[in-house]
């Protein structure tokens, strides 16, 4: 064994859309391939407030694609280290795995002593082009927003692609724009769906 692989980095922006419709022509229009329509369900955990002391995330993401009965397609289990930045992008060390029985990984992380601390539910539609990874996301009751993530490089064509102007992108994590729609609508955003 050669040691530990060399650290990911995730660097990525995000942006507020007001007609995402036309986000997704434009993209189309640019090349991009629609890679996942459907739900995305995050289930983020931590043990007595360990990671997030550390600002660190565990975060299992189940995908249920549009149209397939609402079966899983498959989940992916991720670590997020420490956020910083990188010029205009913000930073994290990611690391992710896909599974193939994402309930049975839910189930190991509770066995382990891991609740969950923060559900946010959504439906997206990711697309590819050139490197870079955009995703269109719809929440219960809060702004539309896109999220683009690769290298720089192919970040800023995305960005291109989209239609929106640069200064719309920002660095900031969710609770960024969370913040920024409960100041302008004066209403609670609610990022998970009711539980019954």
């Amino acid at each position: 064994m050669n040691g530990p692989p060399p650290p990911r980095d995730e660097l990525e922006v995000k942006a507020r859309v007001d007609d995402p419709a036309a986000v997704e022509r434009a993209v189309a229009a640019a090349g991009a391939e629609l890679s996942f329509r459907g739900a995305m369900i995050d289930r983020r955990f931590d043990r007595d407030g360990a990671l997030e002391g550390r600002d660190e995330v565990l975060r299992l993401r189940i995908y249920r694609s549009a149209g397939g009965g609402g079966g899983t397609a498959y989940g992916v289990l991720g670590w997020k280290g420490p956020v910083g930045r990188r010029g205009a992008y913000r930073h994290r060390e990611e690391w992710e795995t896909r599974v193939t029985d994402p309930d049975a990984a839910l189930v190991m992380l509770e066995r382990l002593g891991f609740t969950v601390v923060l559900r946010i539910d959504r439906t997206i539609a990711e697309y590819r082009l050139g490197g870079a990874t955009l995703r269109l996301e719809w929440y219960p009751a809060m702004d539309v927003l896109v999220e683009v993530e690769g290298a720089p490089e192919a970040i800023e064509r995305a960005v291109v692609a989209t239609g929106l102007p640069r200064a719309a992108f920002l660095p900031e994590s969710l609770p960024h724009f969370v913040a920024a729609y409960e100041r302008r609508t004066g209403r609670p955003a609610q990022l998970a769906a009711e539980v019954r």
